[in-house]
Parts: structure tokens; C-alpha cells; sequence
């Protein structure tokens, strides 16, 4: 199956793996923002730390503008494969489209690999 349109680079499983962890470590210690809407307006904002948005998300221009708005506000985003994994790691009963760290609390440093891994990943021009 290819990729959504929005999605402009591959992120590796470990990766990913690595950012669904975050996002339940922010969630029990630190501060995060679920859904398109709260996300939207934590970038916004300048708030996020770090924004996951599900490859899966059916329609796709719910959470196409996100790349675009991090890009202007220099927010570090990652895609993640599931939004139905989202959901548990932000200890909710159903998926979520997207979803952002504002306060990493005691997943900070796993937080900073993350970012370095994926300024790394976007040099090297995604895929």
C-alpha cells in the first residue's frame, strides 16, 4: 500500500516505536494535547514539542495540514503508522489521528533522540 499524499518521509519502525513510548511517558509525567483540533492549536501556539500524525487516517486531509504548520512554526513531527496505537499510548479507548507532547516530563531525553533522529532522517531527504 503506498503512502498518503501528506506523509514526506518514511519513518522507521524503531522510530516510531520510540515516539509512541514518548507520547506515554509525557502522558503519565508530562503534558500532551489528543486529537486533530488540540494539536492543531498546541502548534499554533508554539507549544509542541514534538506532533505524531497516523499514517492511517482515513480521510487524509483531516491531518494534512500538520507537516505544513510544523514546518512554519519549526516543530519536529514524526508519522506513525496506527492511529489505533495512538490511542493507548495516550490511555484513551480509541484511536487518534494525531496527537502532541507539550511537556515531555520524565520522557525528555528519549524526546531529544527522537528530534535528533528525525532532523537526521529529513538530511538525508526521507526515504
Amino acid at each position: 500500500m503506498s503512502k498518503p499524499f501528506f506523509v514526506k518521509f518514511e519513518t522507521p519502525k524503531e522510530l516510531a516505536d520510540a515516539a509512541y513510548e514518548a507520547l506515554r511517558q509525557a502522558k503519565q509525567t508530562g503534558k500532551v494535547r489528543k486529537g486533530t483540533n488540540e494539536t492543531t492549536k498546541a502548534i499554533e501556539r508554539g507549544i509542541a514539542k514534538l506532533v505524531l500524525i497516523a499514517e492511517d487516517t482515513d480521510p487524509p486531509e483531516v491531518v494534512a495540514h500538520l507537516p505544513i504548520l510544523c514546518e512554519e512554526k519549526k516543530i519536529a513531527y514524526i508519522y506513525v503508522p496506527s492511529k489505533e496505537r495512538m490511542g493507548p499510548a495516550l490511555n484513551i479507548d480509541i484511536g487518534a489521528a494525531s496527537s502532541c507532547i507539550t511537556e515531555p516530563g520524565e520522557g525528555s531525553g528519549l524526546l531529544e533522540q527522537i528530534v535528533g533522529a528525525l532532523d537526521k532522517l529529513k538530511k538525508q531527504g526521507g526515504s
